[in-house]
């Protein structure tokens, strides 16, 4: 599928996609997208779409089972405010996401995949609609093993539902009759509290799952490099689309013939951003995996040396270095985010600046930057 858009609206845009899944027979698609460019609200259009509903408005039919923050929301604490001993997480069971798991051992399902990242353990209450957690066990009147229930960490209790949510992807691709209405999965941004290394298992085992299975197509967005990265290097044949906004439009360019081209896309972004003045944090976190690409790509062993190479001789290297170390993995909010400092920013500009000065990229994409340097 070709670049595609602008669309009005994410409603057309999830239509055009579905459109061509369905035309081209296409098994994965890849959409790589910053966080507030309407990834999730992409990914609800999508499934809306598969949904019919009678006259009175109730579903009637449905063929998407997703993955996004909304699935998240399917889980809730409860605290046990009254006794401060039996804290559970609560499933709402008037979700269809979990129809007719009561009968299919979903704990046998769930341990295998959590295990890959979690030491702790966990049983469900179909009855309750609760899931207990625990680390150890004591021994109780009748000398039995009794878990002591425990509060798992937010970071935690994503992974689980994670894993939850892959047990039950995998009944859906097996045909599984409680998911045999099961069509498409819609995966956004899975792995937002995991490190890199769980990020590259999460991508690849992701990858094996759907390279392995004919039965369903799957759309996966997310603004994580590695991971994306991982799955255009995994999944082969997949389409793969860097998701931006023209104004108050989406649009989608395609990937795939060009190796690595949302780097350049991400990129053109930031000189954009970076002129228009409004910039955050999590700007320096994309340059900087931007240029460990490119350090990487020209052979330089590690980032302060390739800092050290595109620096002027009146910059301070070390200043620039430690700005992008620590910029890059501050404790920022990308859903609430604040601008940078104007000193932040102005370490930014140069940094991007002379980074784009060293290394020549096609002119045709940064326009502005080869005025500016003709002015200059």
């Amino acid at each position: 599928m070709p670049d595609a858009g602008p669309f009005a609206t994410l409603e057309e845009l999830a239509a055009h996609l579905r459109q061509q899944i369905a035309a081209q027979n296409k098994k994965c698609t890849l959409i790589f997208a910053h966080n507030g460019t309407g990834k999730t609200r992409l990914s609800m259009a999508f499934k809306e779409q598969g949904k019919t509903r009678d006259a009175d408005g109730t579903v009637t039919t449905r063929d998407t089972l997703y993955f996004n923050a909304y699935t998240e929301d399917l889980f809730s604490w409860d605290n046990d405010l009254a006794h401060d001993r039996d804290r559970v997480l609560r499933m709402n069971t008037a979700s269809a996401f979990f129809d007719g798991l009561a009968e299919l051992e979903m704990e046998n399902r769930i341990r295998p995949l959590l295990r890959r990242h979690a030491d702790f353990d966990f049983q469900i209450d179909y009855g309750q609609g609760t899931i207990l957690f625990w680390r150890e066990t004591v021994k109780d009147a009748s000398d039995e093993d009794v878990p002591v229930p425990i509060k798992i960490s937010r970071g935690e209790e994503n992974i689980f539902i994670w894993c939850f949510f892959l047990a039950v992807a995998q009944l859906a691709i097996d045909g599984q009759e409680a998911y045999a209405w099961v069509r498409y999965l819609y995966i956004d941004d899975p792995i937002s509290s995991l490190d890199e290394n769980n990020a590259i298992a999460v991508a690849a085992h992701l990858a094996r799952m759907l390279k392995g299975q004919d039965r369903l197509k799957a759309v996966i967005s997310s603004h994580h490099t590695l991971f994306f990265n991982v799955l255009c290097n995994e999944v082969k044949n997949a389409w793969r689309f860097y998701m931006r906004n023209i104004g108050e439009n989406w649009a989608l360019n395609d990937t795939a013939d060009t190796p690595r081209f949302y780097h350049v896309a991400m990129l053109k972004e930031l000189w954009e951003v970076s002129r228009s003045g409004t910039l955050y944090p999590y700007h320096f976190t994309i340059l900087r995996s931007v240029m460990e690409k490119a350090a990487t790509f020209h052979g330089y062993d590690g980032l302060k040396k390739f800092v050290a190479e595109i620096s002027d001789q009146d910059d301070d290297e070390e200043l620039q270095l430690r700005h992008v170390q620590l910029l890059s993995h501050g404790s920022y909010s990308l859903f609430e985010p604040r601008e940078m400092v104007d000193d932040n920013k102005e370490i930014f500009r140069k940094l991007l600046r002379n980074f784009m000065n060293k290394y020549r990229f096609n002119p045709e994409l940064f326009p502005a930057a080869e005025a500016e340097e003709t002015a200059a």
